[in-house]
């Protein structure tokens, strides 16, 4: 059978896919539960008079978002009673998992921290466990409906909805504690949920034909892992590299930003207008960009100039920190960054997925997005240390630095990125179907 021919996506192409529409109800769902068992649910404690010491340990439940990786085999290869039968496995987890959060939601809401703040660690640890495996499934769904070069507008649509979700649960659930109470706000949040939920029931149901239905379950834990080494050889040592530094220069920005502003003499209200406002929708900017960019420009450029705009950023800092408090300064700063990590976040979560196979896909993307998470958290840690002995200039131009390597290594993975994105074009070619946004229960 001859391969059909390869024809570039247009905007309207883009821009008419029901998927990428879902991706936002998704990402609400799954960014409303991320503030609600930390900075969130702290106010609520501390205000309720409990110990820092004991606010500190309850921020341990974040461990569920870091080793997700460990029962994401389980997403792939069993099925939720029930819910897979009516909506298929994927739908059927994604379902799961957001009622799963919604009750630890009300579960948090119904305690009360002065007399059952072990209900509300429970609570906590259940809505941080379910949802992180929501991560993990809609992970999976989103690369298993989708070519890899719609991923990066999925991812940015995604992105767009997680940050709205933030907004919810911070300030909104302050605004209704300060106003009612703490209970309504977490009952509030908990009823929020449904947004997701609505957007698993529109969602299109996965193929699942290539899921692995008989592995043992050892198997499929070693297996998503010597996969990746059968299909990629010895290439995969770098890509695994340009995957765990991609965003470190992000991650040590994330760090040492506020403390360099704070520093620098900017009020907090300028701070939280530039940095925190009009900064989140310039990175939705950058992230939007960054799909468009994969659609006309491929998966490799767009990997590229990710790479080098989200390296390249610290250099703003660094100048910023050499020139002192110009709100102008800050502005421009804020912006390229913004802009950068939005566009380079997108470009890596298209290439993360487009290195996964078929039955294997949120298990080998819960590894990969917890590779490339770690370098950061270890080096951003210790970049208090640098910044007391070399000062905010060269912590921020050494880590744009790392943009050199990485550009070395995108050259490096270049003839496999393009050969994947062929095997994820030839695939979906053969398992063409009509695109569209509503439900194919």
């Amino acid at each position: 059978m001859a391969a059909a021919p390869k024809r570039r996506l247009s905007l309207r192409d883009v821009l008419t896919d029901g998927r990428i529409a879902l991706m936002l109800p998704l990402g609400f769902s799954s960014g409303l539960p991320f503030l609600l068992v930390f900075s969130t649910l702290s106010a609520w404690l501390r205000e309720a008079g409990i110990s820092r010491t004991e606010i500190g340990m309850l921020s341990w439940v974040a461990l569920a978002y870091s080793f997700k990786f460990l029962w994401a085999p389980i997403v792939d290869r069993y099925d939720v009673p029930v819910l897979a039968h009516l909506l298929g496995r994927r739908r059927g987890w994604m379902a799961s998992s957001q009622i799963v959060v919604a009750l630890g939601l009300v579960g948090i809401a119904v305690s009360s921290p002065q007399t059952s703040l072990p209900l509300t660690i429970t609570s906590a640890l259940l809505v941080a466990f379910a949802s992180a495996t929501q991560d993990v499934v809609v992970d999976g769904w989103r690369i298993d409906v989708a070519s890899t070069e719609r991923q990066g507008m999925m991812a940015a649509s995604y992105q767009l909805g997680y940050r709205l979700a933030l907004i919810c649960a911070g300030a909104g659930a302050l605004y209704i504690a300060e106003f009612v109470n703490w209970r309504s706000a977490y009952l509030a949040m908990a009823a929020l949920m449904a947004v997701g939920l609505i957007g698993t029931l529109l969602a299109p149901r996965a193929d699942e034909s290539a899921a692995r239905e008989h592995l043992p379950f050892r198997a499929a834990i070693t297996e998503p892992l010597a996969d990746l080494f059968r299909r990629k050889g010895l290439i995969l040592i770098p890509i695994l590299a340009l995957i765990a530094c991609f965003r470190l220069p992000d991650f040590v920005a994330g760090v040492m930003a506020n403390p360099l502003f704070i520093d620098l003499g900017f009020s907090k209200t300028d701070i939280a207008n530039v940095s925190k406002l009009y900064g989140v929708w310039i990175g939705i900017i950058g992230a939007f960009a960054s799909g468009l960019a994969l659609t006309r420009l491929g998966l490799w450029w767009t990997l590229l100039i990710g790479a080098v705009i989200a390296a390249s950023s610290n250099l703003m800092f660094a100048w910023l920190a050499a020139e002192g408090a110009r709100l102008d300064l800050l502005t421009l700063t804020i912006s390229f960054d913004n802009f950068a990590a939005g566009f380079a976040g997108s470009a890596l979560i298209a290439y993360m997925s487009g290195l996964t196979s078929p039955g294997f896909a949120a298990t080998q993307y819960a590894l990969l997005s917890s590779l490339y998470a770690l370098p950061g958290k270890l080096i951003g840690g210790a970049s208090g240390a640098v910044v007391d002995a070399y000062g905010y200039p060269l912590l921020f131009t050494a880590t744009a630095g790392i943009g050199i390597p990485l550009v070395l290594l995108c050259l490096i993975v270049r003839r496999d990125t393009m050969k994947t994105v062929e095997e994820k074009e030839e695939a979906a070619v053969m398992t063409a179907a009509p695109v569209g946004a509503g439900s194919r229960a």
